[in-house]
């Protein structure tokens, strides 16, 4: 028996096999991890894109609707307050 294999009960792993999957594995998972990235990219400029086209920046158009939130949340109070009765 080689100094470098040890056997449990018969057990005996291709250690050459094991490494070339391990190598193989982390090719692998490196290559997934850079198909990720590179979809990333192009999702956010894509994004970017499709922000810069439209005709009311993102911003004003929350700011608008926070603005119109608290018109209608104000009005809201001010008829409970007054007691008006609700239909």
């Amino acid at each position: 028996m080689a100094i470098n294999q040890k056997s449990f009960g018969g057990f005996q792993p291709n250690r050459k096999l094991i490494g070339a999957g391990l190598l193989l594995g982390g090719v692998g998972a490196v290559a997934g991890l850079l198909g990720t990235v590179m979809v990333g990219v192009a999702l956010a400029t894509a994004g970017r894109g499709w922000v810069r086209q439209l005709e009311t920046p993102p911003t004003e158009r929350a700011a608008r609707a926070l603005q119109q939130a608290r018109a209608a949340s104000q009005a809201g109070l001010d008829a409970w307050r007054s007691g008006a009765p609700v239909n």
